[in-house]
């Protein structure tokens, strides 16, 4: 089987990634809870007990609220920076030696034939990172929590076969919306989370002629919708000339149930 994924759940009550191919199955952050995660996988056709290991991206309840539960339950490894590690041991309970890895930032780690590439983001987090995929001359770029995409981030993540990327809110929902300004201001900074706008512009320096599909991930509850989300990305990228629908698929991301797996390639 091709490298293949599923987005389980994302958004700001909790999230979660799986990807694998035949021989490697690997899962990002496990923000729900553990009866949650387990439900998660049945809807996709894949047992937790054959993951082969858990990457974290950072601390964030909505990224770790239920995985000490799922690693004590298949007894799985997890993989973090050193930084994370510390701020987050407190929170998701005790683990065997043998189920705590390093993994640290701007590294590249390997998984049987998947290669796992990790980069840093601007977000609150004690070391946040995210994770780009390869297998066999494809492409996945996992990116969320991030204020903004910076260069260097560009040119990591260019060129993916998909991208699983932040479109966090609407800038006049947000500010228009219930939230404390010191929160608002919090998400809007360059450590909070991307705009609608602001990702279907950093989409356009990253989309190349491998780009298939776009999943816009990680969308606030109460400052986004799905629809708003998808045609604030879309209408940039046809201006762009990224035309959606004809050359690029888009599509949802939800914060309960999980995308159907795709087969890269």
């Amino acid at each position: 089987m091709s490298l293949h994924f599923s987005v389980l759940a994302s958004g700001s009550t909790g999230n979660a990634f799986y990807i694998g191919t035949e021989n490697q199955k690997l899962l990002v952050d496990a923000g729900l809870s553990g009866k949650q995660m387990d439900q998660l996988f049945k809807d996709i056709h894949v047992s937790p007990s054959e993951l082969n290991g858990i990457l974290v991206t950072h601390e964030h309840s909505d990224h770790i609220k239920g995985l000490g539960i799922l690693a004590r339950k298949y007894n799985l490894p997890i993989y973090a920076n050193e930084k994370t590690w510390n701020a987050m041991e407190g929170h998701i309970g005790k683990l065997t030696t043998d189920q705590k890895f390093l993994f640290d930032m701007e590294t590249t780690k390997t998984f049987g034939d998947i290669e796992v590439e990790s980069f840093g983001v601007s977000h609150d987090a004690a070391e946040p990172m995210f994770y780009v995929f390869h297998h066999a001359g494809r492409k996945v770029a996992l990116v969320t929590d991030t204020g903004y995409v910076s260069e260097r981030t560009k040119k990591i993540i260019e060129n993916a076969d998909a991208f699983i990327f932040e479109s966090n809110h609407d800038v006049g929902m947000l500010r228009m919306g219930r939230y404390p300004w010191n929160v608002k201001r919090r998400i809007l900074s360059d450590l909070g989370h991307v705009s609608n706008e602001d990702a279907a512009i950093a989409l356009t320096d990253v989309i190349g002629n491998e780009t298939k599909r776009i999943y816009l991930a990680h969308l606030s509850k109460d400052n986004n919708m799905k629809d708003l989300a998808r045609m604030s990305v879309s209408q940039i990228l046809d201006e762009r000339g990224f035309h959606v629908d004809r050359n690029i698929e888009l599509h949802d991301t939800d914060p309960a149930s999980p995308t159907p797996i795709y087969k890269v390639g």
